[in-house]
């Protein structure tokens, strides 16, 4: 883990589609996480303007893990919900072919931001506030912090369809 480096995690299964691309909200603003800390509206703003300004990009990391990136994140905002990602899993790194494999499963259902804080109150709950942070990366990850951090909700019929684009992704993986 790099030194002063913090993670939060959202709950609920990435979505994946045809391609290996996968969107969804890795932060959820206002809501309370089993850390007693809470993300506010704007708190990724001027680092996502940072990033934006020298060419860089929020990596895609599995588990925190620095030395194990496994795909992109092509467009990263804000919005009235929270901070929504996509970006796409590379099938020609072996872990994101496992990734992949144990997203279909529901062995994986979360996404965790990796940031340092700028700043941060706390409120009268003595809950931490998170006005700004530094977002280094959004990962995979087994366990969400976050429960009520719901990604790639869908009702029955789209849970159907969506079974199915993940059956040709893996699939597509396996024959990669």
């Amino acid at each position: 883990m790099v030194p002063g480096l913090e993670v939060k995690y959202a709950g609920g299964p990435p979505v994946l589609s045809e391609g290996q691309v996968m969107e969804g909200y890795a932060s959820l603003f206002g809501l309370t996480d089993q850390g007693g800390d809470a993300v506010m509206p704007g708190a990724f703003r001027a680092s996502l303007a940072k990033l934006a300004g020298k060419g860089d990009k929020v990596r895609m990391l599995w588990q925190h893990d620095p030395t194990r990136p496994i795909g992109v994140w092509d467009e990263i905002r804000e919005d009235e919900k929270g901070l929504w990602v996509k970006g796409r899993l590379l099938p020609e790194v072996a872990q994101a072919r496992e990734a992949a494999a144990l997203i279909q499963a529901g062995a994986i259902d979360g996404l965790s931001i990796g940031y340092r804080t700028v700043r941060a109150e706390r409120d009268q709950k003595g809950r931490r506030m998170l006005a700004e942070v530094e977002l280094w990366e959004v990962s995979l990850v087994t366990f969400p912090m976050l429960p009520e951090a719901k990604v790639g909700r869908k009702d029955a019929d789209d849970m159907r369809e969506f079974c199915a684009v993940l059956a040709q992704a893996a699939e597509a993986l396996r024959l990669g």
